[in-house]
């Protein structure tokens, strides 16, 4: 996990976070906060392990971790947060020694991580990006949120359930 930590570290990472959190001070809904980011990698991993999907888990934290961090270009720019997400991501792996193929892998996850295609239990092939939708959702406690009836959320992905 030693470039995983190298993320966290990473100059343009910090400043992109701190965007964000000053961007959501004000917010009621949901935050995208590194406990966030670690709820998603951490459910990802269960996940992979409870399903049986080979997914690497440096590259499940990587992806976790990088999977919002364009929000600021959502905020202030307009641009579509998974866009710029994946964007910012191709720099930082980069610059945290990830491997073109790995970054290639993270990149699209994190551009498609916003849909997800129900696959049929006779397919045992789990795309990183559905991996991630699913961790990205069951991380938030909608639950125990005072902005729940707010929420633009559809009930039917709400996690209503503590699941993990």
């Amino acid at each position: 996990m030693e470039r995983v930590n190298k993320i966290i570290s990473n100059e343009l990472y910090k400043e992109s976070q701190l965007a964000i959190d000053n961007c959501e001070k004000e917010r009621i809904f949901c935050n995208h906060d590194f406990n966030h980011y670690l709820d998603t990698a951490r459910i990802a991993y269960i996940l992979s392990l409870e399903e049986g999907y080979k997914v690497d888990k440096e590259i499940i934290y990587a992806t976790a971790l990088l999977h919002d961090i364009g929000r600021v270009d959502e905020y202030t720019l307009g641009v579509s947060h998974d866009i710029a997400s994946a964007e910012k991501a191709k720099i930082i792996l980069k610059q945290c020694y990830f491997e073109d193929k790995e970054i290639e892998i993270i990149y699209e996850a994190i551009k498609n991580h916003r849909e997800y295609k129900n696959k049929s239990s006779l397919d045992k092939e789990m795309t990183l990006s559905e991996l991630l939708y699913r961790a990205d959702k069951l991380s938030r406690c909608c639950y125990n949120c005072n902005a729940y009836l707010e929420c633009k959320w559809n009930n039917e992905i709400k996690n209503n359930n503590i699941k993990y």
